[in-house]
């Protein structure tokens, strides 16, 4: 009888499993990276006792 060896299935399962994930975290940081963009600017501001200005689109928020 042979002997059949998972190891390798076990190695696709795991690969794809882990690129899956990795689409998503782009995909989630694609779509939010300017709100997340804006929030670490505005707390630079802050730290630097400047005023936060908005802009037009998210992600292009400014201090002065």
């Amino acid at each position: 009888m042979m002997k059949i060896n998972n190891r390798g299935q076990a190695l696709v399962e795991y690969l794809l499993i882990i690129a899956v994930i990795s689409v998503i975290v782009v995909s989630l940081v694609k779509l939010l990276g300017g709100y997340l963009q804006d929030s670490i600017t505005k707390s630079s501001c802050e730290l630097v006792n400047k005023t936060y200005v908005e802009g037009s689109k998210p992600g292009q928020g400014t201090c002065k």
